[in-house]
């Protein structure tokens, strides 16, 4: 994080109380500014329309919410900003919606009673590293990455690009770390994509977890 500079988060959640105290948590930690609350991800939406420029770090997204819900404003955010960092909230652990968040572009999911230590730790690293799922959510995507009895034969090649893909490199990087162009890496990517059965990046890091190409 850059010194000085303080990241910008916007809160979606009806529940006020829980909303103007996620606030007080977020600013206590000292690297955050809470920019915006918004009651409804039909007035989130609304505003991010209108400040189609405003650079937003993080958007905290409450699942169950009245007029537009998380997921239903979750979509919205994957067709028209992509690149917006989320991490959904809740009270409920059930698998389906957890699934249907994080397939719908979320970064991470939290339920509404996780620790100041864990809820910081989750916001800072999906703010410099993209994503952050807790043990419960981890299980259940890489479960749904691949069934256990699922055999699928990986090339050498395909081994090696998984490995640096578990990084933090780019694919330019991982292009030039594997003396391949550009073109050839994202060739690797579509085809492991489609071979796993999987749609992001991090459905290629839980499978190499899980599978133990890689050790965390």
């Amino acid at each position: 994080m850059k010194p000085n500079t303080k990241s910008k988060i916007i809160i979606v959640d009806d529940h006020q109380l829980f909303s103007q105290s996620l606030e007080l948590l977020i600013k206590s930690f000292g690297d955050y500014d809470v920019i915006e609350r918004f009651e409804n991800g039909k007035l989130f939406i609304s505003y991010l329309e209108e400040n189609p420029d405003t650079n937003i770090d993080l958007v905290l997204l409450d699942v169950n919410m009245p007029v537009l819900d998380g997921l239903s404003t979750m979509k919205w955010v994957k067709e028209n900003r992509p690149n917006l960092k989320v991490i959904a909230l809740s009270v409920n652990d059930d698998e389906e919606i957890i699934i249907k968040m994080i397939t719908n572009g979320a970064k991470g999911y939290l339920l509404k009673d996780t620790s100041p230590e864990i809820f910081k730790e989750a916001i800072e690293c999906v703010i410099e590293k993209g994503f952050y799922f807790t043990e419960l959510v981890s299980g259940m995507l890489v479960n749904k990455v691949n069934s256990d009895n699922k055999k699928i034969s990986l090339k050498e090649k395909e081994l090696v690009f998984i490995k640096h893909a578990c990084t933090e490199m780019t694919y330019k990087e991982i292009a030039s770390e594997m003396c391949l162009s550009p073109k050839t890496i994202d060739g690797y990517r579509e085809s492991l994509f489609d071979k796993l059965e999987i749609k992001t990046r991090i459905g290629l890091v839980l499978y190499a977890v899980k599978h133990k190409i890689v050790f965390v």
